[in-house]
């Protein structure tokens, strides 16, 4: 039986709630928790977009920034704005961005499903490990098609089943028993039981490409990385 919610307002207010109390050990998890792998798949979510000079790009579910921090290692001269739901991940960010001297990425407060942007703004939309924290997914990926420019990019990070019944067996090991208690020693538990089981309840590939395509993106894909352990779907804006 599941322990939380994975769809609706509920959801969303539990995962709000949830990032704001994590957010100063948020990052540091992160690269324990992964054994210092997100950054290659930060990276390879960065290749694949290919960012461009004088792009404008929008992250959603950004966190603290290291996914726009990462497009900027790439090609620093464009303009980004990293949205988050949780408000001390935002001022986290920000913090950063003003630590490093960073003028061309902005931090908004807002929610993924009512996108507080302009019709045809963005060139760009990436969501690394937040679309699955979603409410809502349809409204997601139809605010994100809205905010698109036509031909515009979309990129979602998000973890996958892996493809090897034996490594499945192991990560699902480490990712149900070992992490959580890790976790639990520098921050909320139950946010790392929730991570497994918000995975566990995540449409597989054929489902997320499905709703990407309804969503009106053209040209659907997936790319897997790791064994499958995470995958980057994708799709492109149709023109008007």
């Amino acid at each position: 039986m599941a322990e939380f919610k994975h769809q609706g307002a509920e959801k969303k207010k539990y995962v709000k709630d949830m990032f704001d109390d994590i957010s100063e050990k948020y990052d540091f998890l992160n690269h324990l928790l992964s054994f210092g792998i997100d950054y290659y798949w930060r990276f390879r979510l960065v290749r694949f977009i290919q960012p461009q000079a004088a792009q404008s790009i929008l992250d959603v579910a950004t966190g603290t920034g290291d996914v726009g921090f990462a497009i900027l290692k790439r090609n620093n001269n464009l303009n980004i704005i990293g949205l988050d739901y949780a408000f001390n991940m935002v001022k986290i960010g920000c913090q950063k961005a003003k630590k490093r001297k960073i003028n061309n990425f902005k931090f908004v407060q807002g929610d993924g499903e009512h996108l507080p942007f302009k019709d045809n703004q963005f060139d760009t939309l990436t969501i690394a490990y937040g679309f699955r924290n979603i409410g809502h997914y349809n409204l997601a990926l139809s605010e994100f098609f809205r905010v698109l420019k036509p031909n515009g990019k979309l990129a979602i990070l998000e973890f996958s089943t892996p493809h090897s019944k034996l490594f499945d067996l192991l990560y699902q090991w480490y990712f149900k028993n070992v992490l959580p208690r890790i976790a639990g020693l520098f921050s909320r538990s139950d946010a790392y039981r929730y991570l497994p089981e918000s995975v566990e309840n995540f449409p597989d590939r054929p489902e997320m490409l499905e709703m990407i395509r309804s969503a009106g993106f053209c040209q659907p894909g997936c790319i897997d990385l790791t064994f499958g352990v995470t995958s980057i779907f994708h799709g492109i804006k149709t023109e008007l």
